[in-house]
């Protein structure tokens, strides 16, 4: 099957959209499909996609204002161009916004079917960054994936959010996590003893450090006497929650077996952002066999089993974050508890299975275009 997929991000970027469109490319290229990735360019240049999984064709982009790690793609003809020289049969869409919306023009030009991957919550980013516009992002998201053939949630409260808003078509479909790099036996007794000296409680986030993911709550858990809070990740509010988290150990953007090495490392893991997709760093602790915290609230409520693999907390209650984190600290018996529980859970949520998985929504819409045709 010959695929191209359209994505806002790619490595050498680090964020979920990356990383899924990553992992779709690679997964479509073991199994002997012929994969093309067209993404923004980045300021690395070309050698960033030497070890792809791939071709990618990059389109000129610009940094985002305020947030450089953010790239948005300019018009350009090279998506159209991308579709027709590879004879796509399939064009993948994700988390089409700007460049997506010019690869599921170029698809309906070529009468190629589109399958559009829903990953960013750009109605709750409208309201955290500019406080209005959410009506705006909706009919956004509508008018792009209402022309896909197939939508793709990645969680059920997403899939119940899209349909809510009149996306029609919409199915579920996960994200896969590396239970091989990301497990309990990366645990390091030399990596804890150099960020918790005092034997600490390691408590950690892993993510961006932007204004939507709400690290600030966890200033009351950083207060706590014999907890030390460990922020992997960079972004715009970095400076910001330095002043905000004191005490805390910011260890910058981490990557591969050192974040594994990390997460296994942690004794409580934290996510405070409420308009998480699906929220991968969840996944990846639960796989490290970290008990979780995290906000009830969008993907967390299909990873995190209450009270069996860590806790859910209200959203933005900075309060409840304390508490939680407070509750996990002395009773080492059910951290231990939570951690296998969670460890158990995404044993078996491979990329492999995860990508089988997308293949098959691949089939069904090649067979519905070709039955309508017929």
């Amino acid at each position: 099957m010959r695929v191209v997929i359209v994505t806002e991000s790619f490595p050498p970027d680090i964020n979920g959209v990356a990383h899924c469109a990553l992992q779709t490319a690679r997964h479509l290229a073991a199994r002997g499909h012929d994969p093309l990735v067209v993404a923004p360019a980045t300021a690395a240049g070309p050698e960033a996609d030497a070890g792809a999984p791939c071709p990618v064709v990059r389109v000129p982009s610009l940094p985002l204002p305020g947030y450089p790690q953010v790239r948005v793609a300019l018009p350009s003809r090279r998506v159209a161009q991308a579709v027709a020289a590879h004879r796509a049969e399939l064009v993948h869409l994700a988390s089409p916004f700007v460049l997506g919306v010019r690869g599921m023009a170029a698809a309906a030009r070529h009468h190629v079917p589109a399958v559009a991957v829903y990953q960013t919550d750009l109605a709750g980013y409208a309201r955290t960054y500019v406080g209005a516009g959410e009506a705006a992002a909706w009919r956004r998201i509508r008018s792009v994936h209402t022309a896909a053939d197939r939508t793709l949630a990645p969680s059920t409260v997403a899939q119940r959010d899209l349909e809510a808003h009149g996306v029609p078509r919409v199915r579920l479909w996960p994200r896969g996590v590396d239970a091989v790099r990301f497990r309990p036996e990366r645990r390091d007794d030399l990596l804890r003893a150099e960020l918790a000296p005092g034997g600490e409680l390691l408590v950690g986030y892993v993510g961006r450090l932007a204004p939507e993911k709400q690290v600030e709550l966890l200033a009351g858990a950083c207060g706590l006497r014999g907890v030390r809070l460990v922020v992997v990740g960079d972004g715009p509010s970095e400076a910001s929650l330095r002043g905000a988290l004191p005490g805390a150990r910011f260890l910058g953007r981490r990557t591969g077996d050192e974040l594994a090495r990390i997460f296994a490392s942690l004794d409580v893991f934290v996510h405070t952002g409420p308009f998480e997709t699906f929220c991968q760093t969840v996944q990846e602790a639960m796989a490290s066999g970290v008990p979780v915290i995290a906000p009830a609230a969008g993907g967390p409520l299909d990873l995190v089993d209450h009270g069996r693999t860590g806790l859910l907390v209200p959203p933005g209650d900075a309060d409840a974050v304390r508490d939680a984190v407070w509750a996990l600290a002395a009773d080492p018996g059910l951290r231990a508890a939570y951690g296998a529980a969670g460890r158990a859970a995404v044993a078996g949520r491979t990329w492999e299975a995860v990508g089988d998985q997308l293949v098959e929504h691949y089939a069904e819409v090649l067979y519905a275009r070709t039955a309508v045709a017929a």
